[in-house]
C-alpha cells in the first residue's frame, strides 16, 4: 500500500537523500529531511540530540535542515511515500520517542544489566513501552523505576519491564525484535 504524505509547503524544502547526504532520484528510497522557514530551531535542553538532528543544509548556504528519521520516496506526481522509520523511534500519547534513549538509561541504572531492548507493544489496545533486559543479577523494578523517574519525562518510563535469560537474534545477530515474548502480569 502506498502512504503518501503529500508535497512541500511554501517556504518548506524537503530532501530525500542517501547515507552520504546526496539527493536520490524519483522513486529510489532514502531519508526525508526538510529545511526552510518551518524549522524549528533544535530540542529544548538537548543540545546533543540537536546537533545530530539539525544539520547544516548543503544545498542552501546558512540554511539548517531536519533529518526526520523517516524514509520515503518521491511519487511520479512530485508527492512523497512515506516508507517506516529508519531508527527506533516511537510515538506514544502524541510524543515522539528515542527507544534508544530509554535503553541508554536503562543500561545507566546498573552494570548488572547487560542488555536492553525497548518495544513500543499494544497492552489492552493502547500503546506501551516495555523494556526487555538481561541481567547477571536480579533487579529491583520498583527501585530502577525511581532510577528512570530522576532521568527521564514520566511518558518515557517503561510500564513493563522484562527479564528475559537472552535476547532473541535473527540469523544475522541483530535483536529480533518480532520474537520478543509478550508482556504478562509478573512483568509490571
Amino acid at each position: 500500500n502506498i502512504i503518501p504524505i503529500g508535497k512541500p509547503i511554501c517556504n518548506t524544502q524537503i530532501y530525500i537523500l542517501d547515507k552520504d547526504l546526496q539527493i536520490v532520484s524519483r522513486e529510489i528510497t532514502g531519508r526525508i529531511y526538510i529545511s526552510g522557514d518551518n524549522v524549528a530551531r533544535g530540542y529544548l535542553y538537548h543540545p546533543d540530540l540537536t546537533a545530530k538532528k539539525f544539520i547544516e543544509n548543503p544545498f542552501i548556504s546558512g540554511q539548517r535542515m531536519y533529518d526526520t528519521g523517516d524514509l520515503g520516496r518521491w511519487l511520479p506526481d512530485g508527492s512523497i511515500e512515506f516508507l517506516g522509520r529508519e531508527d527506533h523511534q516511537v510515538k506514544i500519547r502524541g510524543f515522539r520517542i528515542e527507544l534508544g534513549e530509554i535503553e541508554a538509561a536503562v543500561l545507566d541504572y546498573s552494570e548488572q544489566i547487560t542488555q536492553v531492548v525497548l518495544e513500543a507493544k499494544e497492552v489492552n489496545e493502547e500503546k506501551t513501552l516495555v523494556a526487555y533486559f538481561v541481567s547477571n543479577s536480579e533487579i529491583d523494578k520498583t527501585e530502577l523505576i525511581s532510577f528512570l523517574q530522576e532521568k527521564l519525562p514520566e511518558y518515557m518510563i517503561p510500564v513493563f519491564f522484562v527479564e528475559l535469560p537472552i535476547l532473541p537474534l535473527t540469523p544475522n545477530g541483530k535483536i529480533d525484535r518480532k520474537a520478543l515474548p509478550d508482556v504478562g502480569n509478573d512483568d509490571v
